[in-house]
């Protein structure tokens, strides 16, 4: 790289209040409220890539809160109280990205979310009718609906999949394209000031007079007064002492099907299998409790033992006696830790962590960009 010019050492690498690692949803929410509260700060954004690339525009495009497979399994793992206070965190922030954008600028559309229920599961009707009143009277004060949670077993007919006992609805679930949400939040961010470098990774930081030296793969290295970790699943590369790990989520889309017959944002097994209509395509993710060690990494490649076993779910229940090819398939990182809930703290002087968001980042990051923000100004 060329040495700087002046002009550019006092514009694009001027020493900023607060450096952002990582451009995605997190970062991007997080600028968005920093700025917002203190209009004056300067604020830059730091990513490794051209764009993000771990999980923020190579996700499904859920706009949802969990699914009830997934919140009983969760309210066992990590009690009730916990399981309420991360769903309540996803729904607040899926109001927010409505408050925020337009359903034009962010492709969203809501024709609801459905959960699979088959045999093999060991939910019978009473079981099931169970578990749905138990949630519906939790859910009630924080999604202010009587029932969250309904079943619809009659629209099984109607939507054509195989081997499925129970459809379980919720009506307040939606789908969105989350290239164009991180580009409206992008477009949002610079509107108010901030800086966004590409193509730069932070590969340490040391103090130096009360503000934090940034080294970069750069021949130059960034000054700030604070330091905002937002990179999740990537996060122990320049905060080794994180809990939170690299999770792949493979993904594969259809060609377009003939008379395609369901709308919507469907779940099963725990929200380990999730599939949604893209038009008149489909898009199928997960698989990932097939191989859990294989999947632990950070490398974007696809595999044939969680894309055969997708492409199996597709042509045994989704869309059994279909005609399609597979025209798309990537995958992208998540966050991952011992536990579900997002990393949200002070980790040493001046430096600052937003991470872990567990595959939940499209609907948390507004609340743990706001949250973050008021600890980094207020110290609360």
């Amino acid at each position: 790289m060329a040495p700087l010019s002046l002009w550019e050492k006092e514009s694009f690498f001027a020493p900023a209040d607060i450096i952002i690692a990582g451009s995605g949803f997190a970062g991007l929410w997080s600028a968005y409220y920093l700025k917002k509260a203190h209009p004056s700060l300067s604020v830059t954004i730091v990513d490794r890539g051209s764009i993000p690339t771990g999980a923020s525009t190579r996700n499904a495009g859920f706009a949802c809160f969990g699914s009830i497979t997934e919140m009983i399994a969760d309210s066992r793992q990590m009690g009730e109280d916990r399981m309420l206070e991360l769903v309540e965190m996803r729904y607040k922030g899926l109001k927010k990205i409505g408050k925020t954008f337009s359903n034009k600028e962010i492709g969203y559309k809501e024709h609801g979310g459905f959960e699979l229920i088959t045999g093999s599961q060991g939910m019978d009707m009473n079981a099931l009718r169970s578990h749905i009143d138990w949630l519906n009277r939790r859910l009630k004060k924080i999604i202010k609906t009587q029932k969250t949670f309904r079943i619809q077993d009659d629209k099984l007919a109607g939507f054509g999949f195989a081997g499925v006992r129970h459809l379980v609805e919720n009506r307040t679930e939606g789908q969105l394209h989350p290239g164009k949400l991180c580009v409206a939040l992008l477009r949002l961010v610079q509107s108010m000031g901030v800086t966004v470098l590409n193509n730069i990774e932070i590969k340490g930081f040391e103090k130096d007079n009360g503000r934090l030296l940034l080294h970069t793969n750069q021949p130059f290295t960034l000054s700030a007064g604070q330091l905002l970790v937002c990179t999740n699943a990537f996060a122990r590369q320049l905060l080794p002492q994180l809990d939170t790990e690299p999770a792949r989520g493979q993904i594969l889309v259809t060609s377009p099907i003939d008379k395609l017959s369901f709308k919507g944002a469907f779940h099963f097994e725990q929200g380990f299998y999730y599939f949604r209509d893209l038009g008149d395509r489909v898009l199928l993710g997960g698989a990932r409790n097939l191989a859990m060690e294989d999947e632990r990494t950070d490398q974007l490649t696809v595999t044939d033992t969680i894309q055969h076993e997708l492409e199996r779910f597709l042509r045994e229940t989704i869309l059994p006696g279909k005609t399609y090819t597979i025209d798309h398939r990537w995958s992208g990182i998540m966050g991952m830790g011992k536990d579900k809930q997002p990393i949200l703290e002070q980790v040493e002087d001046g430096v600052f962590c937003a991470v872990r968001m567990s595959g939940m980042g499209v609907a948390l990051t507004p609340v743990i960009g706001e949250k973050i923000a008021d600890l980094m100004l207020n110290g609360k």
